[in-house]
Parts: C-alpha cells; structure tokens; sequence
C-alpha cells in the first residue's frame, strides 16, 4: 500500500479476504485522490459492483470495486467500499475520466446512485427499462420493449454550454448510425455540425446488448465460454484464453506446458486477423479498397486452419478451463507456415501502397490525437495507448505463458493520432508473427490439459470403458468445475488492450458474478472527446482506428 495512503487512512480501512482494501464509502474519494496525486495508482482499470442479496456475512447488501494500476502497469490493487440504505456515493468522474461510463454501467444493472456525476443515465439498457437487471432478485424471464429511441439532446445541450454554444445556433443535428456502414457496428454517435465541422457529439450504445454478465450467473463455469466467443468476435479465442486465464487463477492451477505454448501460438494468430479487420476496415473507409483485399485474403486463410482446427471460422470455443478442448492437428505447423506467409505478403504488399503515400498521410496524421495523459485517464489499452508512447503490455508488464521469454518487441507511437494507431498494429502483426514461430519451434510434446479430475475431462476411452471416467464426466457436465470461494481479478493482453475479468466464486460450479473488463468500452467512451473539432470525414478514421467492436462494447 503507498505510504501516503495508508498514513491517512491506516485508521479506516480493513483488508477483506480476498485482499481488497475496504473504506468507507465517504472516504472513497478521497483517497483515490491521494493515489492520483501521488502518481502511485494514476491508471483505473475498471469499475463495479457487487449485489450481496445471496451472500452470507456481508455488512450491506451493495458494495462498489475499484480496480486500479500503479503508474508502471505492474501492479493492481483493489478497493471496496459497502452501500448503505441510501443505494449513493461519490461520483469520482472528477479524478477519472474513464469513471463516467463504468459509473452508468453501475446505475442502469444495479441503481446505485452516484453524486455529482455529469450525466447519470442507462448506458446498456434502453430508456424505458424498468428495473436493474443485474440485482440478484432481478426476475429474469421479464421481456421490456423499447418503443421510443432517445434523441440524446439531454447530453448534447451541457455538451454545447461548454463549448459556448446553444441549441439555438445555426448548427445541424445528425446520427452517425446505429445502421450505417462508417459506424462500424450498431453504435449511434449524436453530432452537432458547425458546417463541416463537428462541434459536439455523444456516442450511444447498447443496441447489441445481450445480457452476457447475467448470463454467466446460469451456467457452469466451461459452459460460459462460447460466451466470451461472442465479445471481440474478431479475436475470439482471445476472450476464451482470458476468461480460462482467470478462473485457472483462483483455481491456482499450473497449465502444462505444451498448452501454455498452444495458447500464445492461437491467442498471436487471434491477435494478428484481428488487427487484419481493423486495417482492412479503416483503409476502405478511406476508399482504399486494394488494401482491403491484401489484407482480408490471408486472414481467409487463418480462418481455414481454425475452422480445421476447431470446428468453428469465427467463433471458436476452443479453450476449455485448465487446458483445451483438444490438440492440434497433424499437418498444423506446415498450414500455420503458409498462413503467416501469406499474412507477410499481404501486409507488406498493403504497406507498400500506404508507406510514402501522400494522400494516406494526410487522411491519417495529426487526426483524431489523444494525448498520453488523455489517454490514461479515459482507460485506453493496448494499441490505442501504445500509440500514445505508452509501453503498456501485459505480456511484458505482468507476463503470462511464458511471454517474458519471447524475443518481442514492443510497437510504439509517439503523436497518438490515427496514423499511429494504424501503424502500431501494423507493427504489431510483424511482432506477433515473430512470437508464433518462437514458440512453434519451442512446442513441446505433453499433455494439453491439467491432470485433475475435478477440472479436466477425462478421456474418452476411460468414459466408455470403466465406472470412474463415466462418474468424471458426468459429475463435471452437470455440476461443472467447483471453484473456491474468492472474488478475483485476472487479465491478459487482448487484441485491443487490457482484457480482464472479475469473478465472484461462492464454492459452487456456477459463478457468482462475472464481469468483463473489455477495452472497447472504454475507448468508446473517448471517442466523443475524440472528434470534436474535427471533419466528419475524420471522425470516421478515428472510430475505425480505435477499433471498436460492438460485441465487447455494450455486451
């Protein structure tokens, strides 16, 4: 714990079981305060809460998280604090930008009011909703139409205050989206256009939303994976190994080596055909169509050798909690050598026609800047803080699977712009590329799956052959994996950033609560800040370059 906090708080707080600092929620903010302006913990990774309604031994019934990293990245600390009668606390929108959006997140699943926070409003689901469906006593089988969208000039008129302007002046009021092919998924962004220019603007979302959290509460802890499949479906197998990654963490369970290394060959390829969309994406909103193809026909490939590898193109469900649902296959590293091949190819044959390309330069430098500062404070991860001049990757700050053994490097920009943001993933893709044959060459033989019963599938021979196998199998289909009683947190570095998770364990097969910390969210949340004072035109490359994926944003 820093100094200075624990100096003035050393008094009032108390360490919990899990190893989360409780305060009272009075004190809240004034300590992150602390922690903010003693640089310590300057970097919010994410908010929630916790509805205690079927827990036993909790002083209240509501309790918020907050979970934050020290200014290295390196290491995390958690904060609770408990909510009385009243359902309210402190906003704390003043000291992180990226709070504004968890903060709503928070009211609309469980109606905890935050004080003074600037525009406290449903975020997920829409404005008719009734209720907060993410409370334990929430009945779940109540179907609630929409039938009137908002107009979302609730936000744009404080918006424009302050900026000094009005309703009433001469500017048009237009909807980029939900159904419009710049908006890159059903996400609505609300502009206040002065000529050409954008004004003010506010970002909707929730279109897509699909109830994945409450989801989790129903099922056993393996059966939930398809459900991650369905966040960044552009990197699907990401979100599988990062929801694995954090259930094998409370477990405590060591992964066999042969699957640690399975893991960073499928998760790099995850990594690469989702930065192939991003940039296939971006430069045909430019009108460079050419790009497009160099770069969408080896990720065709890519998906090839998944679907032959998993059963499954884009959705995958290949990882399974303490391994994977199987080994890979005969003939895999000749296929794997010809995909990056040709992923070489074409990204060297896109970059060919963007390198010294007056007119891409242009399009794409001194657009859309987000300062480093900006950028932590709103929550950006991965390639979009990179470009920033961030060197924040978990796989070299707090590394996993080996990853601090890798020859890597990691992609760096410096103005934080679009032609950053493009040109790290570029980078990255090269790098990913290196990883992959690193660890091809280091695969070694072995089992894919921990030797433990109680968390693996036993063969099938041993299901069809004797007593025991049967017993196994059924007992974990039906009742699932039981994980220890803990609340945990666990992340690994996904396609576009931190991608985390929050899981509740009461002991059982099902999980408590599960809550997914997706990048997206966050660097949606910039993206109205983003494009003020810019051309719609731009705005649209700065949307395409923040890479935002509708499944991960609003879930």
């Amino acid at each position: 714990m820093p100094n200075a906090f624990k100096k003035l708080f050393e008094e009032h707080y108390t360490l919990d079981a899990y190893g989360a600092y409780i305060l009272p929620k009075d004190l809240i903010l004034q300590a992150l305060q602390i922690l903010l302006e003693k640089d310590t913990y300057t970097f919010l990774v994410d908010m929630t809460a916790i509805d205690y309604l079927q827990a036993k031994n909790q002083p209240e019934r509501f309790a918020i998280v907050y979970l934050l990293r020290d200014q290295n990245f390196q290491n995390l600390i958690t904060l609770k604090t408990y909510i009385d009668s009243s359902l309210a606390t402190q906003s704390i929108t003043s000291l992180y930008k990226s709070a504004n959006w968890a903060e709503r997140e928070i009211w609309d699943q469980y109606g905890i009011h935050f004080k003074n926070h600037p525009n406290l409003k449903r975020i997920l689901n829409h404005k008719e909703f009734i209720g907060h469906p993410l409370r334990k006593d929430y009945p779940i089988t109540q179907g609630q139409l929409c039938h009137q969208s908002d107009d979302l000039m609730d936000e744009m008129t404080p918006r424009l205050k302050t900026k000094g302007k009005t309703s009433q002046d001469e500017l048009m009021f237009l909807n980029l989206g939900p159904a419009h092919p710049a908006s890159h998924g059903t996400i609505r962004t609300f502009v206040a256009l002065d000529g050409e220019n954008i004004a003010c603007a506010v970002s909707e979302i929730g279109y897509l939303h699909r109830g994945f959290e409450k989801s989790c509460e129903n099922h056993t802890y393996n059966q939930i994976i398809p459900y991650t499949d369905r966040l960044n479906y552009c990197s699907a197998i990401l979100n599988n190994i990062a929801y694995a990654h954090a259930v094998e963490g409370i477990l405590g369970v060591d992964l066999p080596e042969r699957a640690k290394f399975i893991r960073v060959i499928i998760g790099e390829l995850s990594r690469i055909i989702d930065h192939l969309v991003c940039l296939a994406a971006i430069l045909v909103d430019m009108g460079a169509l050419t790009n497009y193809w160099y770069l969408y026909n080896p990720r065709e490939k890519v998906y090839d050798l998944l679907s032959k590898l998993t059963g499954a193109r884009l959705t995958n469900s290949y990882m399974r909690i303490g391994g994977m649902s199987h080994d890979l296959y005969d003939g895999f590293e000749a296929d794997i050598k010809i995909c990056l091949k040709e992923i070489e190819q074409g990204v060297g044959e896109a970059l060919k026609l963007i390198e010294h390309n007056r007119i891409f330069h242009d399009r794409t430098q001194n657009v859309g800047i987000i300062t480093k500062e900006d950028a932590i404070n709103r929550g950006l991860t991965g390639p979009n803080l990179r470009a920033c001049g961030v060197p924040y990757d978990l796989r070299v700050t707090a590394p996993y699977y080996h990853y601090e053994t890798f020859d890597f490097d990691i992609a760096l920009g410096s103005v934080g712009d679009v032609y950053d943001r493009m040109m790290v993933r570029f980078e990255e893709i090269k790098q990913s590329t290196r990883i992959i044959h690193q660890a091809m060459q280091r695969l070694p033989q072995g089992a894919i799956c921990v030797q433990d019963h109680a968390i693996s599938l036993p063969a099938k021979k041993d299901v069809y052959t004797n007593i025991e196998g049967l017993m196994n199998q059924f007992k974990l289909i039906y009742e699932g994996v039981k994980v220890p009683t803990s609340e945990y947190y666990r992340a690994i570095e996904g396609a576009n950033g931190e991608l985390g998770f929050f899981i509740i364990s009461d002991g059982s097969g099902t999980p408590y609560k599960v809550k997914v910390r997706p990048p997206c969210f966050y660097a949606m949340a910039a993206y109205p800040h983003l494009i003020e004072g810019s051309m719609i035109a731009d705005a649209v490359l700065s949307l395409g370059s923040l890479n935002i994926i509708a499944g991960e944003l609003d879930r």
